[in-house]
């Protein structure tokens, strides 16, 4: 495959859990702006493989890989793919989450903050890693966390994903400093409530009355922030937390 095969000058962009939801919007506008897109998936198959098909259908570049994200093998594995198939890395989006379930204080386990912390510490900790051999050879990178507002709202009986969530604002900030000199910018992104898939039949209606836009958001109103950060323009954009809420923590 040519560069000009490859969207570009552009670098391939991994996105993890992007079969559906934001991190399928997010993998689309991506594309659209000319990155060569890895579908990363664990079990979403057919999802990650029409998101691929919507891709090539607009003219971008992009394949769909299947790998758990929170174990070393998995994450080492598909950046060999990735690499062999579609060039080397120079965007990470950290987009793969697990379930969130309520816990009360009096039920809470070390477990309860292990099951988060493993997706929002653990593996944006091993995609980093996996990618910055190419993105040091390249002279850029874009490191890109997907956080929540939740960070800010401490919402009662979600203690250990609040954790979890807190905790990527100093991932991003220390890992800002130690690879500026490489050229690689490292950003957090918080949404809000952004209905998709999976909250089909919900009423949204208190929620979005909260909101000083007074509407709900939408993936592509997070992955139109994600595309920013990854862009040329973006640039000079590192160590921040955007909150992508329509002023909802105001």
């Amino acid at each position: 495959m040519t560069p000009s095969e490859r969207g570009g000058s552009a670098g391939v962009a991994v996105v993890t859990g992007a079969s559906r939801g934001l991190g399928a919007a997010i993998a689309l506008r991506l594309a659209a702006s000319g990155r060569p897109v890895a579908v990363n998936y664990l079990r979403g198959r057919e999802g990650a493989d029409s998101v691929v098909a919507r891709i090539r259908d607009a003219g971008g570049v992009a394949e769909a890989f299947a790998a758990d994200v929170v174990d070393e093998d998995g994450v080492s594995s598909l950046f060999d793919r990735v690499a062999g198939t579609l060039g080397p890395v120079t965007a990470v989006v950290a987009n793969a989450t697990g379930p969130q379930p309520e816990v009360g204080v009096d039920d809470l386990s070390w477990r309860s903050h292990l099951d988060q912390l493993e997706f929002f510490v653990k593996s944006p900790t091993l995609l980093v890693q996996a990618a910055l051999a190419s993105m040091r050879a390249s002279g850029e990178g874009r490191v890109i966390l997907i956080g929540s507002d939740l960070a800010d709202r401490a919402a009662p009986r979600m203690s250990a994903y609040v954790a979890a969530k807190n905790a990527q604002v100093g991932l991003v900030k220390v890992w800002a400093k130690e690879l500026g000199p490489d050229g690689i910018t490292v950003n957090l992104v918080q949404p809000g409530w952004i209905p998709v898939e999976r909250h089909a039949g919900i009423s949204t209606d208190a929620y979005a009355a909260e909101v000083p836009l007074r509407r709900m958001g939408t993936p592509d109103d997070v992955a139109a922030m994600v595309a920013h950060l990854a862009s040329d323009a973006g640039g000079f954009i590192t160590g921040q937390r955007i909150t992508v809420n329509g002023g909802h923590v105001i």
